[in-house]
């Protein structure tokens, strides 16, 4: 029986992180993981694949299209799926076989097997062979992520009804592809297989896409989208998907009830968001606390229930996203090592990776609306940005929520080319409680994407210069 200071359930971004972090501080530390790679879902079947895919798609998009207008003739491109999935695949390993490399470089064992709470210090691990062995360690950390949520009704075989997993293994390009879900996931794969020649139908419940982003950043983006060929049906839900011939058939309705009716589809992707993964860890049995959402019950500093027993990332209330889980992952480890870790919920950029891409930090005008909060707005089109220009990359704005009598930023939202890279001058920014006047302030190299940027803040108090 092995004895550690840390052991951790989950090598995802936010589990391997929070082990280096210990591993780091000087805890004897150990990470239990069930596959046979590291990474959790995020590098294996998650944000890096499709990312690989997304690049990859957008490539063939702009060399169909794009090289033209800037006087690149070349024939129309061939798309060759098998080279562009060992693409993907190779970035997997990649980054997985370098997950692997940094455990063993801070000398943190790593345990293959499935992971069993057995009691506040004990965790049972169940190799693939079946075999079983105990380790003990004085803090336990879950950090076991989240699942893909199931449609009720609809069974996923990752073949013709797939999750975002199998949606990154199909072996061709899907005639019609139907994507239950208007959210992240739905949107980044759709946008791949419809750029590479699916034509997309997106089934969303609500009467906007992305959820709790602003509304104006929706609504431009949902427009954009159809341009370039997806169609959407708002307000619209799934009630059953049926094979038929070598396709599928997909009923609708309206979300509030109404006349059905039905789509084909050669492809039907699920993806109406992921459930916290906590099936099989003993938790009931060990006393560890889960709220109405299935999700991990914590305090402040990320204790369960019980003492000794921790969690992170996506089993505990927040947003699902990697870099919050590693976040988290740093500032437990710190805490156990008796220093003051600390995550700034407030700050925590969300970045859909579409073409154009979507970025947004803080908070949305709805919020500030639902809340009270008197604030200014700022705003700065693309179209009147100069590299944006040369780029042929004009579509888009930035806009800046400030506080009407502080002028405190309190969100920032991008649509446009390079967004997601230019977000986190806005994350640095809030992070130290500037204003819209420090951020208009502050030099931007020209010609560059980011003064646009500039531009929104000065926008906040009617002085952008180019609009």
């Amino acid at each position: 029986m092995s004895q550690y200071d840390l052991v951790v359930i989950g090598s995802g971004p936010g589990g391997y992180v929070c082990a280096i972090k210990a591993a780091q501080l000087g805890l004897k530390t150990a990470v239990i993981e069930k596959r046979k790679t590291h990474g959790g879902t995020c590098l294996n079947v998650g944000c890096i694949p499709s990312k690989a895919l997304l690049h990859a798609s957008e490539m063939f998009e702009e060399a169909g299209h794009g090289f033209e207008q800037l006087g690149i003739k070349v024939s129309k491109p061939k798309l060759d799926l098998e080279t562009m999935m060992k693409h993907k695949q190779d970035v997997i390993d990649a980054n997985v076989n370098g997950v692997g490399f940094l455990l063993k470089k801070n000398k943190i064992e790593a345990i293959h097997g499935t992971g069993k709470i057995l009691s506040a210090g004990k965790v049972e691990v169940t190799a693939e062979d079946g075999s079983k062995s105990t380790v003990e360690a004085k803090n336990i950390v879950i950090a076991t992520g989240s699942d893909v949520m199931p449609l009720p009704g609809v069974e996923i075989d990752e073949k013709q009804i797939v999750s975002s997993t199998g949606a990154l293994e199909l072996e061709k390009v899907p005639g019609k592809l139907v994507v239950v879900g208007g959210g992240v996931i739905g949107l980044e794969l759709g946008s791949v297989w419809g750029r590479l020649g699916s034509e997309v139908t997106v089934v969303e419940f609500m009467d906007k896409i992305l959820g709790p982003m602003d509304a104006d950043v929706s609504k431009t983006f949902q427009r954009m989208l159809k341009k370039q060929g997806v169609d959407f049906k708002l307000s619209t839900k799934v009630t059953g998907v049926e094979k038929k011939g070598k396709g599928l058939e997909v009923t609708i309705e309206p979300a509030k009830g109404g006349d059905a009716q039905t789509i084909e589809a050669d492809v039907v992707l699920v993806a109406i968001g992921r459930k916290p993964y906590t099936e099989g860890l003993g938790l009931e049995e060990a006393g560890v606390a889960l709220d109405e959402r299935g999700r991990v019950k914590t305090d402040g500093h990320y204790k369960t229930s019980v003492d000794g027993i921790y969690a992170i990332g996506d089993v505990i209330v927040g947003p699902m996203l990697a870099h919050k889980a590693e976040d988290e992952g740093v500032a437990l480890a710190e805490m156990l090592s008796g220093q003051a870790g600390h995550v700034n919920y407030d700050v925590i950029p969300g970045v859909v990776y579409t073409q154009p891409e979507v970025a947004s930090v803080g908070k949305s005008e709805e919020e500030l609306k639902s809340a009270g909060v008197s604030y200014k707005t700022g705003k700065f089109t693309f179209n009147a940005n100069g590299r944006a220009r040369a780029m042929n990359k004009t579509d888009g704005f930035v806009k800046v929520l400030a506080d009407a009598e502080t002028d405190r930023v309190l969100g920032v939202h991008i649509i446009g080319f390079g967004a997601g890279e230019m977000i986190h001058e806005a994350a640095v920014l809030m992070e130290f409680g500037g204003s819209s006047e420090d951020l208009g302030r502050t030099c931007h190299a020209h010609p560059t994407m980011s003064e646009a940027v500039k531009e929104a803040a000065m926008a906040t108090a009617g002085k952008a210069i180019h609009s």
